[in-house]
């Protein structure tokens, strides 16, 4: 039996080692982003029996043949976050994890440290692709076809690499309807001219003025007033003269406003409807000091791609010159099964076994895929390994190695004396 025991003492040996091997590294990472620790985890070996049951003893009568390592369970704690300079660096609240790929089958990790290479595509600081759901919103050569206020996240194999181009044109979107409002006074019959304008952007991506001049007819038609408004669409240097319009508008003795013959007037190859309003609500004739008016008009002067910016539900937004955005991209959000069961590739990458399951996208209530988590822009999740925790189990390592050296050593003096008493 004292030979068992260097083999126990030994075994106590090795686990302890393996211990401290497992506690080292999770130390040595404790400044990784996306690091997940692991803990060590042990069993018994076998024991040999000194009596067998046949002997009806009250107690059992075995004695173990020492420790093995079982197992290295992954940490699934929340790691510390730290601050960050970039739109691209995310962090996951909760459970999930971000997939990538390069050339072979997807890994997925909680490391989310990204950017836009020279080719705009988003990776991972060592080339890496980010996993997400494109918009299909960027035509061949590069122009927005569609704003986006969100692109849905496709099905869990659907997923493809996020890649965008270097260049991209927001359209210009022309106006097709100007709103007015303003006060022409009661002004003297065919004298005072009252002007309106707006700002109207044509097909061709220029901004043009929307010119209305009111003159009050020279023929009244009591009660109320009639006026005759002339409206032209020029050129914002005003050398060319897109088109002009005449028509007529009538108020009533309130000065609300009734009727008006002023519908339409083509702004270099669009038709722009003139809204004049209804009662107060638009133009109006009021015995009042005339102020300038004002005016409402759709449409969209064009731009060019002034930057990708990702937000907190993982979408990717491209900015433009012209102060529009749109989504072009979602970033999606992995879960498993069983995440124990992942096969730890590095410390902060992981690959799908038989154990963890294939991965999977939460759903809503309405059944669409959704990322299922929370995640934060402008903020990293580092390593989930806690200093002190790792301290006091290398303190507790240690002096179980030592144990278990000494139960070597005493085990051998007790050998040596033996052999002694036979000599």
């Amino acid at each position: 039996m004292m030979t068992q025991a260097f083999y126990t003492g030994i075994s106590g040996l090795k686990t302890s080692s393996g211990g401290i091997d497992v506690v080292s590294d999770n130390l040595a990472n404790i400044s990784t982003v996306g690091f997940r620790a692991y803990n060590a985890e042990y069993s018994t070996l076998f024991e040999d029996s000194l009596a067998s049951a046949s002997n009806n003893l009250a107690l059992n009568n075995s004695i173990g043949t020492g420790v093995q390592m079982q197992s290295t369970s992954l940490s699934l704690a929340q790691g510390t976050l730290s601050l960050s300079d970039r739109s691209t660096d995310l962090a996951i609240l909760g459970d999930g994890w971000f997939g990538i790929e390069q050339g072979g089958a997807p890994l997925y990790t909680r490391a989310g440290d990204f950017t836009f290479d020279a080719n705009s595509d988003l990776v991972t600081t060592d080339g890496y692709y980010v996993l997400g759901t494109m918009g299909n919103n960027i035509s061949e050569d590069n122009i927005l076809t569609q704003t986006l206020n969100e692109v849905p996240l496709g099905g869990v194999n659907e997923q493809e690499k996020l890649r965008f181009p270097k260049t991209l044109t927001y359209p210009p979107e022309p106006t097709t309807q100007v709103k007015f409002l303003g006060n022409v006074g009661v002004g003297a019959e065919g004298s005072e001219v009252v002007t309106m304008g707006a700002s109207v952007i044509d097909p061709q991506n220029n901004r043009n003025e929307l010119r209305l001049e009111f003159t009050k007819s020279a023929v009244q038609t009591p009660p109320g007033t009639q006026w005759d408004v002339t409206a032209t669409t020029k050129s914002l240097d005003g050398q060319i003269t897109y088109d002009t319009q005449t028509g007529t508008v009538a108020f009533d003795e309130t000065g609300a406003l009734v009727s008006s013959t002023l519908t339409t007037i083509d702004n270099n190859g669009t038709p722009v409807t003139i809204d004049l309003g209804t009662a107060y609500d638009g133009v109006v004739s009021i015995d009042i000091p005339v102020v300038p008016g004002s005016s409402v008009a759709d449409g969209t002067i064009g731009g060019e791609l002034d930057g990708y910016a990702i937000n907190k539900n993982g979408e990717v937004i491209a900015t433009f010159t012209n102060g529009r955005q749109s989504s072009v991209g979602r970033i999606a959000v992995y879960h498993f099964v069983n995440d124990q069961g992942l096969e730890r590739i590095t410390g902060t990458r992981f690959g799908v076994s038989s154990n963890s399951g294939e991965p999977i996208f939460f759903q809503d209530a309405n059944g669409q895929n959704i990322i299922g988590t929370d995640i934060i822009n402008f903020r990293l999740e580092g390593s989930n390994v806690a200093m002190s925790g790792g301290l006091t189990e290398l303190i507790i390592l240690q002096r179980a190695y030592d144990a278990n050296s000494k139960s070597i050593t005493t085990a051998d003096q007790m050998m040596q004396k033996a052999l002694n008493m036979d000599a």
